[in-house]
């Protein structure tokens, strides 16, 4: 795993109950040579935490932020209003409201304060991990090219299953 002292994406987590529906997003990471942490962090209970967290990850060098939490889901937010750096929420599906919840918590930011969010469900993760690395590749090349044949080899996929099905 890529994981680093020095990561370039933090994925922070609201719950370590919310680790199962993100690992899809750490080997989309780890597919595209991402160095990444992972913490557990909550807005609710552990404020004070949050709070220091978001503040540091500039100095830190971190580049993005994919904040993943279920429920009220504030920790996109929240972690948006201590720094400058980009923030993808990923809304983790509740039992509740299977999601929607968690997603209108996170759509629902104040004006100033935006929060990119992604599906609730099976494909947010994912997503999730995929648009960090295209913000990383703006300021990347090599990271910029790597989506780039991610998403050529994606419309060969789709190609070859049209090829199949029409015979």
């Amino acid at each position: 795993m890529p994981r680093s002292d020095k990561p370039q994406v933090s994925i922070v987590l609201g719950s370590d109950s919310d680790l199962p529906a993100m690992q899809e997003a750490t080997e989309i990471l780890n597919d595209f040579a991402v160095d990444y942490e992972v913490r557990i962090i909550s807005a609710h209970r552990s404020p004070a935490l949050a709070h220091q967290y978001a503040c540091t990850l500039e100095e830190r060098g971190v580049e993005v932020v994919i904040a993943a939490a279920g429920g009220a889901a504030h920790l996109a937010g929240v972690v948006a209003s201590f720094t400058p750096l980009p923030v993808i929420g990923v809304p983790i599906a509740t039992a509740l409201a299977g999601g929607l919840d968690s997603l209108l918590a996170m759509v629902q930011m104040p004006s100033g304060v935006p929060v990119a969010t992604v599906a609730a469900g099976k494909s947010g993760p994912k997503n999730a991990a995929l648009l960090a690395v295209q913000i990383l590749g703006v300021k990347l090349p090599a990271m910029r090219k790597k989506i780039s044949d991610y998403k050529a080899a994606l419309a060969r996929k789709i190609e070859d299953k049209d090829k199949q099905f029409r015979g």
